[in-house]
């Protein structure tokens, strides 16, 4: 009988706030629009996350469970605030549905991962940079990639529409609303790492303008206004470029197509520089007030403010009268004139920068900053910024604004801030060191520099967080009330789980405490060290008296007993389960075994290259599994100290082995083995092969813990977060089977990475030096879309011949209408699908292709099978079959193979019939769609005779420089 495996699967992943690889958006709380703190939507690894700010609790996680790569980049739609788009690091977006959490779209036309997305102001389309250099711009509504803009060298920072024209006012006629909605969103602002800032044309696709964002290096970050007239670049060293936008000439660039003069409408209005010299990885307009926040990767936050027309002028009169007193104390005769030739007093557009951006405050962060986004909430007059890390925490400051006071006193002040609100407590700031789970499976203690928490295994919700020191290794003592912590400098800490507090803490060991064990008997503790020694500590309850009382209180203490010395550091030990002998790994690559008792030597393991990082015995104490910095596992008898099997076991360190403890289960010789390469995977210690691949951490997995009973094991990694693989009863795993999925996996993974080599190829063009056109296809080739493209030649293979099968048939009866005819015999497939027809079936296996996908999949198909594809389009054409994707299709392959079909008479007889049908049934629906849109312009005309009023949301305004409030209405149609 063939063996049979426990799989294992990941069921839970908690203690991550955000990850360091997306940015953070907020968004208006769901229920309470006038009050809250609002929602932040982060990326988590594979997920996003939806936090309430104000509480600190999830509200939703959204993930696909066919997508593993990590959340690179999210934008949220400005027309419908519920719709947001989420980039991977596969270069897939994925557009959510906030509300039921479920996708939308998918989309797939990038090589690497996302970087920037933004949607055009109406919403239907989408904007998407990535590390390949490329943008690709999607129609939302159609579900298709439009095109490909190809002309950058280097990654694309980001990418903005560019809102050209004042927009609609009551006195624009159609015509100029209906030109102003052609234009608005026409073009595109994109910068890139390879220091160019360009404006696109999208409606020619072409670029109209490359300017030189930075003078000293790359570009990496931009910020456009929100009235689209200026933005600013930076790049290193604290640099700013701002730089105005002529929307007046981009509104009328449209008319301008023949015109060979060259224009510019992007204009360099000066450089300023931020106090912070590193590189500026982020800037932010604030979307209603004149502030911006601009940040590099440290910790603080600046703050600038834009001055108004009123304040550049004071300003500009003030240094004018300044240097007419200087030049008037010195007995300069000229200086009015000097005066004079700076300009007339009331002209600010020729202003110095730095005269109209001027630093507000400077925000002490708790970490360094990967991404701020501003909060527009009403609830507070104070400005409101929500500020995600890279250690794993979120924050909402509060920032006073510059009060509207002509009062020098009120000017001289310093604004300030505070912190309102963070989402600190389900995670740990850094990285999670040591992983120990309880002796009933219940509770889990992880330590990180810093932090020890509890967590409940089951919800994964954090029970208890305590302050420690840089712990290495942590253990529930007997009875799962009190957590020992070895430190990084050499302290025991011992916390009382119920109470939350710290029991005691003394210094152990002269060097780091790297590892420790409870003595299986559960009376004593050693504990192992960089300073040469082992030690031996017994538990002992006593009396002690409470300090001001005649009471006492029991207390545990930890005597030191006993001390083992080596030659070496320690840094891993590990008791027999029978309590006879122990393992100690140092620093010189070796592991030696000791008698508990007399603490005499009786094996020395030699064979790893490099330190040995774990150790792990199995439950009947007769093979010792070690993991080494070499990346393999030794397995060891115990008995003669011989190596059993050498295993090349990861890519990289293996930082945790492990076996079941439980000693009556059968798979009690299963070893789990964590590494650095992400993955963590189970071996048979009896027949020494590989059970199963474990993927799934973004980072080094540093600690890893399995529950006696082998129903789970638990990983902690550098990507913050902490992982529960749950064993699944119900599907076993069986080796030649894994082995088969595993070289499927690593075929298709090849197979795909030689399809995106050959589009490059084709992309590049006839020869290796030519460059690659400025634009191309949005195309994408995958495992999915070649699936998809062979399911629809299989259907037409078996549809042309059931057409034949069944035409003749019919014509049989046709000829002899009284004699009865026996049907034909049709593939089983179609008797499978309960008698459906060929059309059908064809029609099905179209309509179930995800319509973002449909055009890749035609691509899949060769020329040879285009007249079957036209005989099933005329047919669905003829019989009004969902006439929108037929016709799609249909499109679509002429387009594609345009040279073939005209080069074919064959097809062109073919096409020639489709015409007229195709017509013929597009009118009627240009006709059904006008009869009804003419019935909605009907019931909206007798909504408005019969006096309903519009739904009216009232918004409190600062009207610029006088202090006085306005209403705005917004018509909700």
């Amino acid at each position: 009988m063939v063996k049979s495996y426990t799989r294992y699967e990941q069921t839970q992943a908690y203690g991550l706030v955000n990850s360091a690889s997306a940015n953070v958006v907020w968004a208006q709380d769901d229920f309470s629009r006038l009050s809250g703190a609002g929602k932040a939507i982060v990326g988590a690894n594979e997920e996003v996350l939806c936090w309430d700010v104000k509480k600190g609790e999830l509200l939703s996680r959204w993930k696909d469970s066919k997508c593993g790569y990590e959340v690179t980049a999210i934008a949220q739609s400005g027309a419908d605030k519920d719709v947001y788009a989420v980039g991977y690091e596969d270069g897939s977006i994925r557009v959510w549905d906030s509300r039921t959490h479920t996708i939308i779209i998918s989309f797939n036309g990038h090589k690497s991962a996302i970087t920037s997305l933004t949607f055009d102001s109406s919403g239907a389309r989408l904007a998407s940079g990535a590390k390949d250099t490329d943008i690709i711009l999607w129609d939302l509504v159609a579900e298709v990639g439009l095109f490909k803009l190809r002309g950058h060298k280097d990654q694309i920072v980001d990418i903005q529409f560019l809102k050209v024209g004042p927009g609609y006012t009551n006195e624009e006629t159609d015509d100029e609303a209906a030109a102003n909605s052609d234009t608005g969103d026409n073009f595109l602002l994109a910068a890139s790492k390879d220091a160019l800032l360009k404006i696109w044309d999208l409606s020619s696709q072409h670029c109209i303008e490359t300017r030189v964002a930075q003078t000293n290096g790359e570009c990496w970050s931009m910020g456009l206004s929100p009235d689209g007239s200026g933005c600013i670049t930076a790049g290193n060293d604290g640099e700013l470029k701002v730089w105005s936008v002529d929307q007046e000439g981009l509104r009328s660039s449209a008319s301008q197509l023949g015109d060979s003069q060259e224009h510019h409408y992007l204009h360099d209005r000066g450089i300023i520089y931020r106090q912070g010299k590193d590189k500026t990885t982020g800037i932010k307009f604030h979307p209603r007030s004149d502030y911006v926040t601009i940040h590099g990767s440290d910790k603080a936050v600046e703050i600038w403010r834009i001055r108004s027309g009123e304040e550049v002028k004071r300003s500009l009169a003030r240094k004018r009268r300044r240097k007419r007193e200087k030049a008037a104390a010195a007995g300069d005769q000229n200086g009015d004139v000097e005066m004079d030739e700076d300009g007339p007093p009331d002209d600010i557009s020729n202003a110095d920068v730095g005269e109209v951006f001027v630093p507000h405050v400077i925000v002490r962060t708790g970490g360094k900053v990967r991404s701020v986004d501003w909060s527009t909430s009403r609830a507070s007059k104070l400005l409101q910024l929500l500020i995600a890390t890279t250690n794993n925490l979120l924050e909402v400051y509060n920032i006073s604004p510059k009060e509207k006071s002509k009062k020098s006193s009120s000017a001289d002040q310093t604004p300030d801030y505070n912190r309102s609100f963070s989402v600190d407590l389900p995670g740990h700031r850094t990285d999670v060191r040591s992983l120990a789970i309880s002796s009933d499976d219940r509770m889990l203690a992880s330590a990180s520099s810093g932090l020890l928490k509890i967590w409940n295994v089951r919800t994964g919700s954090c029970l208890r967080t305590l302050e420690c020191g840089y712990a290495l290794c942590c253990s529930f003592l007997p009875g799962d009330k009190i957590v020992v912590v070895g430190t990084k400098a050499g302290d025991l800490e011992l916390f009382d789980v119920a109470s939350s507090t710290l029991i005691e803490s003394f210094s152990a060991h002269e060097g780091a405490i790297w590892t420790l064990q409870v003595h299986p008997d559960g009376r004593s503790l050693c504990t192992g060290s960089a300073d040469k020694s082992a030690k031996f500590w017994d538990f002992k309850v006593v009396q002690e008296e409470v300090l001001g009382t005649t009471r006492t209180t029991t207390k545990l203490k930890l005597v030191h007993t006993r001390t083992l010395k080596v030659t070496d550091d320690i840094l891993c030990l590990r008791f027999t389960p029978d309590g006879r002998l122990i393992s100690i790994s140092t620093l010189d690559n070796t592991v030696k075994v000791f008698f508990v008792d007399s603490l005499k030597l009786f094996l020395n393991l030699y064979g790893h290259k490099l330190p040995v990082l774990s150790i792990s015995i199995s439950s009947d104490s007769k093979v010792l599994a070690s993991s080494s910095a070499d990346k393999n596992i030794r397995l060891w008898g115990l008995d003669f100290g011989d190596c059993h099997k050498a295993l090349f076991g990861h890519n990289d360190s293996i930082m945790q082995v492990a076996f079941i403890a439980d000693p009556q289960l059968e798979e009690a010789h299963t070893l789990f083995s964590a590494s650095k390469d992400r993955v963590m995977k189970t071996w048979d210690a009896r027949k020494f092969v590989q059970v199963q691949k474990l993927p799934g951490h973004h980072g080094e997995i540093w600690a890893m813990a399995v529950a006696r009973n082998g129903d789970f094991a638990v990983t902690a990694s550098h990507d913050k977060s902490i992982r529960v693989w749950n064993a699944v009863v119900d599907d076993p795993i069986f080796l030649e089977e894994e082995r088969e999925r595993e070289m499927e996996e690593l075929y298709e993974s090849t197979l795909t990475t030689s399809l995106g080599a050959d589009n490059d190829a084709e992309g590049d063009g006839a020869g290796e030096n030519e460059e690659k056109q400025e634009v191309g296809a949005a195309s994408k080739q995958t495992i999915t879309t070649l699936t998809a493209g062979e399911r629809i030649m299989e259907a037409l293979e078996l549809g042309l011949e059931d057409l034949d099968v069944v035409g003749e048939y019919k014509g049989q009866v046709a000829l002899n209408p009284g004699k009865k005819i026996a049907p034909p015999e049709r593939d089983p497939q179609y008797m499978a699908l309960g008698g459906i027809s060929a059309e059908r079936h064809v029609l099905s296996v179209l309509s179930s292709i995800p319509a973002a996908s449909l055009q890749d999949a035609l691509l899949v198909l060769p020329f040879s099978t285009l007249p079957a594809l036209l005989t099933f389009l005329e047919i669905f054409v003829e019989r009004r079959w969902n006439i929108n994707l037929a016709t799609r299709v249909l499109f679509f392959v002429l387009k594609t193979h345009q040279k073939q079909v005209v080069s074919s008479r064959e097809l062109k007889a073919r096409l020639e019939s489709i015409r007229g049908a195709v017509r013929k049934g597009l009118g009627e629906w240009r006709d059904l769609v006008g009869f009804n849109n003419a019935a909605l312009g009907f019931l909206e005309g007798r909504v408005a005779d019969s006096g309903a009023s519009r739904l009216e949301d009232v918004e409190e305004l600062d009207d610029e420089g006088k202090g006085r409030k306005k209403r705005t209405f917004v018509d909700v149609a």
